[in-house]
């Protein structure tokens, strides 16, 4: 990398670039000395990459600023250049809604503001533009309310990049922002209140209802900025290095930023309706994501009593480094610990990850990625982040029974993950008490689950030595064994079964081929001994030939799989198969995952099958205290989904491709209708036609491009119908799962139970901590959270007050829920169907509030 590239990345680190000096000042005069010799050569480069810093680098974007601002007193014109630039990209964001590139490049705008690059007035229309749009939105006449997040958006906008520009806009233009806050003020006033209902962390507060009441967001935000202007425009977190060059800067051009425009949005559904309404409001909520509260994990004195809007900027910074770092951990957690401020931040870094990491609908990223950020900040900071890592643990360990089943699995996963990281070392002793509690009690699950899912990623002696310094959670290890294999006793070595399994084995080994098995199956096996005995015979040997590795198991279904499709060729064959399989890895919970799974992307058992069987009577009774029936029919629903996904990129890439070779083979057909046309000298005789050998080149190549055009309409034609058939299975699929769902909540849900709260108190009067103890986890008294509310379902004397029917409702009540936020782009085609067919009166109401908060529908339609 050249030495202007170097400069420009590690402008504000400690780096070998620019020495010993950590002053910016010397940053500032270091880079802008090069760049001012390098302009003449590399000018263009140097636009490219000082934005690219300033989008993917965003915390120190007043230091970018300053340079811009510096360099402009040298050479306007490329600075007007840069201005133009912005505004392109700009726009771009704007009309593609690309939400973390219009909230940069507003605060860049600012900074440049900052600097006298940008006219105050140029900053305040792009404010009043915002400002206008979102009233329009949310004008029951003129707009289009189900828009709203919209309208959100682009006024936590505006009010996000006030911390790097508040001060000098009140300085400059004192009645412009004023007129700009008292338009955002107006917007609050008519805009409708969002609720963080189905996205919330914890399942209590969304049966309280606190989002209703509670201040959302934006109000949370307008209202810290309502302090920080009453304070001044103070901010400690974040620095003004243009403050040392405002003798210079005042000197330089201030440059016209050019009108921007906010895209046009949907009209209202012509027929208002529920489902018309959720749908378009949905698509609202998928394209514009509503911010929630991050998840206060800390008391508020762990963050060394930051002012409101120093919390709001290091979240911001957090955040950034996060989104644009998200291939580079090593690279994420270096910058995350080398932010511009002089305060610890460790604890406001872990519960910024933490939310991050159990975000609902989904993590911005996949989960490994925060699990590997959060190992290399416990390697970048040893002596604090580990100690605060361990204390969020323990804190979310005490409420797990609140916590919302997704976050649940999520935590559970990157724990264990976590932990095989570190040699698995935990202070098991801790949670020992989990034993006394009754099988179902929340957190002994959480901690079987943990070493369930070590043993995954170890060996089980090895697990088992971690534990040594609480010997007694031995007994929530999974078992220690291989596979099941029901002919492998010498007792039954002379049974009918075994001498087939014994004959099975010796075609394999003996390479018969696939026809000659199924035709022994036939003619020897299936007459004389029935269905049942041929399944188990067949699936528990070919099974046990497959159990060495994973590999080998691959290998026995693509090498057999007409076998398994030959015996179990309809759903409820496959039902029976599924079983077979779970008793075969009774032992292995992983291997009966990944078996199924592998026979589902054979096509050896449908999606149908799975839930059926998940949905057995052996299996429900394991709903409250294994996630191993849930693992099973989560991925089932997956593989249904990704298929549908990746139906809908191979279409839409198919598309672009034939639009491609419509132009091509549009060309290739004017190319050869011109070389027809063209007038050629033949022995001194005019003769219609170019060269013939050009000509035949010509013609071959329009026919091949016409070929081309036609082959891929043909697989257009053929993925649009596969697609067609994986919607129909799709909604099979959900219908089938929810009326699964309803059916088992019928049978089990107590009579006339219509809250989570009833449910949980009903075997104790009082379910909340003693309230003179304080909540382990106290809430952030800045968003007016309570701090007792419960927090692990336990009375003082440690004992679980949930009985077993009702924690069984509460955690398939919880799964429903989840399964409805995870999957809601795919349920909402078919909600009509669904509310005829499940969602009926007749369901139990808790039932229809799980679906609807997950699909984020309002309760009382249900």
């Amino acid at each position: 990398m050249s030495s202007w590239r170097s400069l420009l990345l590690r402008i504000g680190d400690k780096s070998p670039e620019y020495g010993a000096s950590s002053d910016y000042k010397d940053h500032i005069d270091t880079c802008f000395g090069t760049l001012r010799r390098e302009l003449e050569h590399s000018q263009s480069e140097i636009l490219e990459f000082l934005l690219m810093c300033s989008e993917q680098l965003p915390h120190k974007i007043p230091l970018y600023g300053t340079l811009i601002g510096l360099i402009n007193l040298e050479n306007e014109d490329f600075i007007k250049q840069l201005v133009e630039k912005i505004q392109t990209k700009f726009q771009d964001a704007l009309d593609s809604g690309n939400c973390n590139g219009v909230r940069i490049m507003m605060r860049l705008l600012t900074v440049m503001m900052c600097s006298k690059v940008l006219q105050p007035s140029s900053l305040v229309a792009v404010f009043e533009t915002f400002l206008s749009s979102a009233a329009t939105t949310v004008d029951e006449e003129k707009g289009n309310p189900l828009w709203q997040p919209c309208a959100d958006f682009y006024i936590t906008c505006i009010l996000s990049c006030l911390p790097w520009g508040g001060a000098e806009l009140v300085e400059q233009v004192p009645e412009d922002i004023e007129r700009v806050m008292v338009g955002v003020e107006a917007y609050l006033s008519i805009r409708k209140h969002t609720s963080d209902t189905g996205l919330s962390f914890f399942e209590n507060e969304d049966e309280s209802g606190k989002g209703l009441s509670d201040k959302d967001f934006l109000e949370d935000l307008w209202d810290k900025i309502q302090v920080f202007s009453s304070s001044g425009w103070k901010v400690e977190s974040v620095p003004r290095p243009h403050l040392s060059f405002e003798a210079q800067l005042v000197a330089g051009k201030s440059h016209e930023f050019g009108p921007v425009s906010c895209p046009s949005l949907p009209s209202p559904p012509p027929v208002p309706s529920g489902v018309s309404i959720g749908k378009q409001k949905h698509e609202a909520e998928l394209k514009y994501p509503q911010r929630i509260h991050r998840l206060n994990i800390f008391p508020p004195s762990k963050n060394e009593d930051l002012q409101p809007i120093d919390r709001f900027v290091m979240e911001e910074y957090l955040l950034d480094v996060l989104q644009f770092l998200n291939g580079c951990r090593k690279e994420c957690a270096s910058f995350m610990v080398g932010l511009p401020v002089s305060f610890r931040y460790e604890y406001l870094m872990a519960e910024t990850i933490f939310s991050q990491l159990l975000m609902l609908p989904q993590p911005p990223f996949k989960p490994i990625y925060y699990t590997l950020v959060i190992i290399n900040l416990c390697k970048a900071l040893p002596g604090a982040f580990p100690a605060v890592v361990a204390g969020a643990v323990r804190t979310l360990f005490e409420r797990i029974a609140d916590l919302d089943m997704e976050c649940r699995i999520r935590l559970i996963l990157w724990f264990s993950h976590h932990l095989s990281n570190f040699q698995f070392i935990w202070p098991w002793e801790e949670w020992a008490h989990v034993l006394e509690l009754p099988r179902w009690a929340p957190q002994r699950v959480f901690v079987q689950e943990v070493l369930e899912r070590e043993v995954r990623l170890s060996y089980w002696d090895k697990v088992k030595q971690s534990i040594e310094n609480a010997p007694g959670l031995e007994e929530l290890l999974p078992s220690k064994g291989g596979p099941n294999f029901c002919f492998a006793s010498e007792d039954s070595k002379d049974s009918n079964e075994h001498v087939l399994s014994e004959e099975l084995s010796n075609m394999v080994k003996g390479k018969a081929p696939v026809r000659e098995i199924i035709s022994w199956i036939d003619e020897s096996v299936f007459p004389n001994n029935g269905l049942e005995v041929t399944l188990r015979v067949v699936v528990q040997t070919l099974l046990n030939i497959g159990s060495k590795s994973f590999t080998h198991l691959i290998i026995v279904l693509e090498r057999y799989g007409q076998v398994f499709a030959k015996v179990c060729p309809d759903q409820d064959k496959q039902v029976m198969l599924i079983a077979e399989v779970s008793s075969f890895w009774k032992s292995n919970t992983q291997m009966t995952a990944i078996a199924i799974d592998r026979m589902m992307g054979y096509r050896l058992v449908s999606n149908l099958a799975i839930v059926r069987w998940v949905f057995s009577a052996e299996n429900i009774e394991q709903f409250h205290t294994s996630d191993r029936p849930w693992e099973i029919v989560r991925n089932a629903v997956s593989k249904t989904h990704n298929r549908i996904s990746d139906l809908r990129k191979e279409i839409l890439s198919l598309k672009k491709n034939i639009s491609s070779a419509e132009e091509a083979a549009k060309e290739a057909k004017s190319e050869l209708e011109a070389a027809e046309s063209k007038l050629t000298l033949v022995d001194g005789e005019p003769v219609l036609g170019d060269n013939p050998v050009r000509l035949n080149r010509l013609k071959s190549h329009a026919e091949k491009t016409k070929e081309e055009v036609v082959s891929l309409q043909e697989s257009l034609e053929a993925k649009e119908a596969l697609l067609v058939r994986a919607i129909e299975e799709n909604e099979a699929l959900f219908l089938l799962l929810y009326k699964s769902f309803s059916n088992v909540l019928t049978e089990r849900l107590p009579e006339g139970t219509r809250t989570l709260h009833e449910l949980k108190s009903a075997q104790v009067d009082v379910m909340s901590v003693d309230p003179e103890e304080p909540s382990s986890m106290e809430l952030d008294s800045e968003n007016q959270l309570p701090q007792n509310s419960q927090t692990n379902g336990e009375k003082k004397g440690g004992a679980y007050n949930v009985g077993e029917k009702e924690q069984w409702c509460i955690t398939t009540l919880g799964y429903v829920k989840a399964f409805s936020r995870q999957y809601a782009a795919e349920i909402w085609p078919h909600i009509e169907k669904l509310d005829a067919e499940v969602l009926t009166e007749d369901s139990p109401s808790l039932f229809r509030s799980a679906v609807y908060s997950g699909l984020r529908r309002p309760i009382h339609e249900a």
